[in-house]
C-alpha cells in the first residue's frame, strides 16, 4: 500500500502533510477596520422598486423604493439574475460601459500590457452589461443604460452621505450604482 501511495504522489505530486505540519500553529490575522457607518438591513421584495447596477467583478446594486434610498448591496455578476426573478424590481437603470467609447484610463497607462489589461476589462464589463438587458427583456423589466459620463464623478462616502442622505456603510461600486438610478429613483413602471 505505501509503494501505491508513494506512486502516486509522485504521479500527482501531492503529499500528505505530517504530523509536525498538521501541529503548527494557525497564522496571525488582523483585526479588521473599524467602520463608523452601520450595515444595511437585509432587502426584500419591494413592489415599485428601481434598482440601480454598476456591472462587474463586485456588481454594485442600489435599491430605490418611494424615490428613497433603501439598500445597497456588492453581488456577483451570476448573481444578478436569480436577484431579478427574487425582488421583480419596477426598473432596472445600469451604468453601461457600451455607451462610451472613450476610455480615460487606458490613456494613462504606461505599458502595452496594462492598456490590455483595461481592455479585457471593460471587455468583461460589456458582457455583463449585454447580460443585464437579456435578462430583463425576458423577465418583462424595464432596463436603461447610463454612459459613465453621464453619471458624473465618483463620490466618497461623506460626499454620498451629503447626497443621498445614506450614513452607512457603502463601497464605490454600490455608491455608483446609486448614482446612476439616483435620477430615475421616483420612475414607475414603464414610465
Amino acid at each position: 500500500m505505501s509503494q501505491d501511495r508513494s506512486a502516486w504522489t509522485r504521479l500527482v505530486g501531492v503529499r500528505q502533510a505530517s504530523p509536525k505540519a498538521a501541529a503548527a500553529p494557525a497564522p496571525k490575522t488582523t483585526a479588521p477596520k473599524p467602520n463608523r457607518r452601520k450595515a444595511a438591513p437585509p432587502v426584500a421584495q419591494a413592489p415599485g422598486a428601481i434598482i440601480g447596477m454598476d456591472p462587474g467583478v463586485s456588481t454594485g446594486l442600489a435599491t430605490y423604493s418611494g424615490g428613497q434610498l433603501k439598500a445597497l448591496e456588492t453581488i456577483e455578476p451570476h448573481a444578478i439574475r436569480e436577484l431579478l426573478l427574487e425582488r421583480k424590481p419596477a426598473r432596472v437603470i445600469f451604468e453601461d460601459s457600451r455607451l462610451q467609447s472613450h476610455t480615460w484610463n487606458a490613456q494613462r497607462q504606461k505599458s502595452r500590457a496594462a492598456v490590455a489589461a483595461v481592455g479585457r476589462s471593460l471587455g468583461h464589463v460589456d458582457q455583463i452589461c449585454r447580460q443585464i438587458v437579456s435578462i430583463c427583456e425576458e423577465l418583462g423589466i424595464p432596463a436603461h443604460g447610463i454612459s459613465p459620463a453621464v453619471k458624473g464623478a465618483k463620490l466618497d462616502a461623506d460626499q454620498f452621505e451629503v447626497r443621498t442622505g445614506w450614513g452607512r456603510r457603502s463601497n464605490q461600486h454600490e455608491r455608483d450604482a446609486a448614482m446612476v438610478a439616483w435620477p430615475f429613483r421616483g420612475a414607475a413602471r414603464g414610465q
